[in-house]
């Protein structure tokens, strides 16, 4: 019996059926082992030695793995055909030989681009070796994004607070959007006018032509500036007699693209059918791993984590096959297609994306595919099937017509195609190319029969004025093609980057478009003025093509993230001198537009219009970054900076109360205003005023006095309990609605519930609150127990999740952070738990701290624990004392 390894439980399932009795096929649920989220994991003193962690899932996984290898022949790695899939083959195999079990049993790496039958055999009778370039440059690249994560992040949280993170990718991706938003800042409108004629031939067809030159002159595209130029020109149109100069009809043909890569899949799947990067990912890997097809499971389609666009000769034989059977002979090339990648630093280790079998036509297999699947499938299935199909055939015919009003002439054009033969296009058509063609694009229509020398009638005239529009925003799509273009990123972390950012609330999405947030625009701003190099778009796509070369075992991998750290790390200290109003001079400077929008009437942005004679500038607190006044205290005006540019931040610039109305119990004005948390609601004047933050999903616009009246008054009495007699209350706290009576509380589903509840229902859920709380399921008193632990802090003590009386929270100490509404417990990472301790009112970790040891319940791989040092430069320097190490905890 031989033990086969893969990284899914559905594959493990249908590759069982493959290879029979003979094999034992176990799923590792993908990475086996990480590198702690703590710092110290990556120990460049060390010579970049790496501490792995198994974490308890993966404990199990390996157990099952190692307790099948004691009986087995041999050891089959059949992991993902990619770098990570490399990787985790390699961390399965050196936990096994740690612990003694290999031996002298074979141990053999297969891949296959599909799972099918025919595929997954062809592997195992063809194995090889593990890749080591191709493991090397996996550990180069986890090194290194570990440390730009863990070291550059820090000095986020010290010298920027309310910032989450920075990552090698991830902050250069930032970086382009937030590019584009400033280039659509700076950019300024220009008039131009376009010009055409509706013209009638003599059999009674109209037609349009656009006026191309005037006064002997070629007309470039918005060569026509303002309207006096444009009405001269339409006046002389008017009065004009029209000839057709010349009639040319010219063939052209329209080659298919090739199959999909993870890019192009990614960028199409968005256009066509309106899915985003990871919904994209998430549905071809169900459709990679298989489905039930008649009883039997089936991938249906090759790996999705590619950038090679060439197909295996034998699925391009069945491409020319089921072009005969489905499209007929004519829409068959005499000879097969073969493609190259234009991307930078592509790789062209692996098949493009395509169907394992193209006589599984979309229609076939739909009844068997969920919607979204079904989408997915026919977008992959059509274009890989176009790309070995017959050119379609357009007819493009160009008109030529000469404007004569008494002597003065001006040249039109009319431009038409007719599709004569449709060849791929009866497959495939991409709408993205609609989509990118600009408004000068005259090819969109067919022209009637029009004849040379023949005089035209004209019918109208019309001259029409547009402004330029400053470049659009990325979409996700958009963003994945430049990244590409670029050489930044992978076809495997794209998804990820994306999904980071948005996580992070660096960038939100508008109309599918990516707007950054002034979180994202103060870390870019940032790191573009202290760490420049490191988000430069030509340094990473280089660091990106090293990359490549270790994978081909043309570099070394340790030699390259020596040359990385040393210029790296030497930059970090040189921040710990770097003052706090240094960051903020530099980023009003560089973020000028954002901080200081231009005003209506003209005067000095950069005043404040509260006092007079202060200077606005960007403030740091708690909570990220503000615009304040320089007179504070005697000058209390603040402004929250706009997560989308100046216009909004001007709407906030004065700070101006809105008059709502009276409270009739009290005779005080009730004002809506903009505060630096937020748009609130105040009732009466000073510092005794009561103020109520306005509840999420309430906008300003829609607050009117009956509204603020409700909200200024919470808590409500809703009534008197029956049995205790004791008040029961309806509020709005920090962490949300909820009900409170006799010092417990319980949370309600809405704002709404706050104002309408009554007593019945208020009983029944607090009871219902009770009963959770006595069964055991509910939040009691006392120390909740840890929902996870995500290791030790750098200066001592455990930090955990935990679920208090209001919801989730960090715990490090006597420090409890609050997790964000929405944010999933289990999915808390070590550095956001850092950032929001730190954000709570905790410490950041001191410079000298050392690692301490891993919790006992993780397993870490290394022969023995050292601290971290900071520098090569510091390996002579005297030992410091070590930090007390962690207790043993009972197993």
């Amino acid at each position: 019996m031989n033990v086969v390894v893969v990284e899914s439980p559905a594959k493990a399932k249908t590759i069982n059926k493959y290879l029979g009795p003979g094999y034992k096929v176990l799923a590792s649920f993908g990475h086996v082992r990480d590198l702690p989220a703590k710092d110290g994991s990556v120990l460049p003193d060390q010579d970049f030695e790496m501490l792995w962690e198994v974490d308890s899932a993966s404990q199990k996984r390996m157990k099952d793995i190692a307790d099948a290898l004691k009986g087995s022949d041999g050891l089959f790695l059949a992991t993902d055909p990619d770098r990570e899939g490399e990787a985790i083959s390699w961390h399965v195999l050196d936990l096994l030989k740690k612990k003694k079990l290999i031996g002298d049993k074979p141990v053999k790496r297969v891949v296959f681009n599909a799972i099918t039958k025919k595929a997954v055999l062809d592997a195992m009778a063809n194995p090889r070796d593990i890749d080591v370039p191709l493991v090397d440059a996996y550990l180069a690249r986890r090194a290194l994004d570990y440390l730009v994560g863990f070291n550059l992040s820090p000095v986020l949280w010290r010298k920027l607070p309310g910032a989450r993170s920075a990552g090698r990718v991830q902050s250069v991706a930032l970086r382009l959007v937030c590019d584009r938003e400033s280039e659509i800042e700076r950019f300024v409108s220009e008039e131009y006018w376009n010009l055409s004629a509706l013209l009638r031939t003599p059999r009674g067809d109209e037609f349009e032509a656009r006026l191309v030159s005037a006064d002997g002159k070629r007309l470039q595209a918005r060569s026509i500036k303002n309207g006096e130029d444009a009405n001269r020109l339409k006046a002389l149109l008017d009065g004009a007699t029209y000839l057709v100069d010349t009639v040319e009809a010219k063939p052209v043909k329209r080659n298919p693209g090739p199959p999909f890569t993870t890019s192009t899949l990614q960028q199409a799947a968005s256009s066509n059918i309106g899915f985003n990067a990871s919904r994209t990912m998430q549905v071809a890997q169900k459709l990679y791993e298989g489905v039930d097809i008649g009883g039997e499971t089936v991938g249906l389609i090759t790996y999705m984590r590619t950038d090679g666009v060439q197909m295996a000769p034998e699925a391009v034989d069945a491409a020319r096959s089921a072009i005969v059977d489905q499209f007929g002979q004519r829409y068959l090339p005499e000879k097969p297609r073969f493609y190259s990648t234009k991307a930078k630093n592509a790789q062209e280790a692996h098949e493009a994306i395509r169907p394992t079998e193209f006589t599984r036509t979309p229609d076939q297999v739909r009844r068997y595919l969920d919607a979204d699947q079904a989408r997915l499938y026919e977008l992959i299935w059509k274009r890989g099937i176009a790309s070995q199909m017959a050119s379609a055939e357009i007819e493009r015919t160009t008109v030529e017509i000469l404007a004569d009003n008494k002597g003065e002439k001006a040249g039109l054009r009319a431009v038409g195609s007719v599709i004569r033969f449709d060849g791929f296009l009866g497959a495939y058509v991409d709408n993205r190319e609609d989509a990118e063609k600009g408004e000068d694009d005259d090819e969109d229509g067919r022209l009637p029969e029009i004849n040379a020398r023949e005089k035209l009638d004209r019918q109208k005239v019309n001259a029409s004025q547009h402004f330029t529009e400053p470049p659009p925003r990325y979409s996700e799509a958009s963003l994945i093609k430049k990244m590409e273009e670029l050489g930044i990123g992978r076809p495997s972390t794209y998804a990820a980057t994306l999904k980071t950012l948005s996580d992070r609330e660096y960038v939100t999405m508008d109309k599918r478009k990516l707007i950054p947030h002034s979180k994202g625009r103060l870390v870019t701003a940032f790191l573009e003025s202290f760490f420049t190099k490191y988000v430069e778009y030509d340094f990473t796509a280089d660091l990106e093509e090293k990359l490549d070369k270790i994978s081909a075992g043309e570099l070394d991998w340790k030699q390259v993230l020596r040359e990385f750290w040393q210029d790296f790390f030497a930059q970090i200290e040189d921040t710990k001198e770097l003052r706090v109003t240094n960051v903020l001079d530099a980023l009003n400077e560089t973020l000028a537009p954002l901080v200081f929008p231009k005003r209506e009437d003209g005067s000095d942005p950069r005043i404040c219009q509260v006092c007079g004679t202060g200077n606005l500038s960007l403030k740091l607190g708690k909570y990220g970054a503000f615009v304040g006044c320089s007179n504070y205290p005697d000058c209390n005006y603040t402004r929250q900076l706009s997560s989308e540019g100046g216009a909004d931040a001007e709407a906030n610039a004065l700070n101006e109360p809105k008059a709502l109305g009276a409270d009739p119990h009290t005779g005080e004005e009730l004002t809506l205003r903009s505060g630096r948390f937020g748009p609130y609601i105040q009732r009466g004047e000073g510092k005794e005023a009561k103020r109520s933050s306005l509840p999420k999903g309430w906008k300003p616009e829609d607050i009117d006095h009956e509204k603020a009246l409700a909200l200024i008054n919470l808590p409500r009495d809703v009534g008197k309990h029956p049995e205790s007699a004791k008040m029961i209350s309806a509020g709005l706290g920090r962490y949300g609605p909820f009900l409170l009576h006799d010092g417990s509380y319980a949370n309600l589903e809405s704002i709404e519930d706050v104002f309408s509840i009554g007593l019945n229902r208020a009983v029944t859920v607090l009871a219902e609150k009770q009963s959770k709380v006595a069964a055991g399921g509910g939040r009691g008193r006392g120390t909740p127990a840890a929902l996870k632990e995500l290791g030790d802090h750098p200066d001592g003590g455990t930090i955990t999740v935990r679920d208090g009386k209001y919801g989730p929270y960090v715990n490090w100490g006597k420090v409890n952070a609050t997790l964000p509404k929405g944010l999933d417990p289990q999915s808390v990472t070590m550095e956001q738990a850092m950032a929001f301790i730190i954000e709570k009112g905790g410490k950041a970790p001191s410079s000298k701290a050392k690692p301490k040891k891993a919790a006992a319940k993780t397993t870490t791989d290394t022969k023995k624990a050292a601290p971290k040092a900071k520098t090569a430069a510091k390996a002579k320097a005297p030992v410091k004392k070590a930090a007390p190490k962690a207790k043993k905890t009972g197993t």
